[in-house]
């Protein structure tokens, strides 16, 4: 079998990416590259050909995660003609929902990723990028009245919640109850 062409290898390299992006956040960094490959459609031989290490393909499949999430928020910026509130409220919206819940291989990889990049060295790339990527998803969730972090940390941890608690009718409790929340104008919250 001859040499795959440049722009077959980039397709190649891309779809490694792509698959790898959507096994991470759903099963975990821990996927093996063989079946990573098989996922992808390849052979393992041709990782190899494509990637310095796992831990390359992890620092460029949590970037193309992130840049995909990016993408999605800018789409409601679009959709909504710039109105950040409506945009905010439909992205909440969709995270919240039970699809999301369902579908971590193409959800956020804010919850998909977290547990893995917290084990990981603090020196990795993919540390870096999700760091980045979690301050640029706050400050997309920041209002005038509202603390983007604060409302990262309830999606983040009403997602994580229902998706623990899946099968339960608490499951979707925390998700109408985190929805609720941050449905509430701020001066209406629920006093501690």
């Amino acid at each position: 079998m001859g040499r795959v062409s440049q722009a077959q290898a980039e397709e190649n390299r891309r779809r490694v990416v792509d698959t790898a992006s959507r096994l991470f956040r759903e099963q975990g960094t821990q996927v093996s590259v063989a079946d990573l490959m098989k996922a992808a459609g390849l052979t393992h031989g041709a990782f190899y050909k494509q990637f310095a290490s796992k831990e390359a393909l992890v620092d460029e499949a949590t970037a193309h995660a992130f840049a995909e999430l990016a993408q999605r928020y800018g789409a409601g910026l679009e959709r909504y003609d710039g109105r950040r509130a409506a945009a905010q409220q439909a992205l909440i919206d969709s995270y919240l929902s039970v699809e999301h819940r369902d579908d971590p291989a193409d959800g956020c990889p804010v919850a998909g990723l977290a547990a893995d990049i917290a084990r990981e060295g603090g020196g990795r790339e993919a540390r870096r990028v999700y760091t980045e990527g979690v301050a640029d998803f706050a400050d997309f969730l920041a209002g005038d009245d509202q603390d983007g972090i604060v409302r990262l940390c309830t999606l983040f941890g009403a997602l994580v919640l229902s998706r623990a608690t899946k099968g339960s009718p608490l499951s979707g409790e925390i998700l109408a109850a985190a929805h609720a929340a941050l449905a509430e104008a701020p001066d209406q919250a629920p006093q501690a």
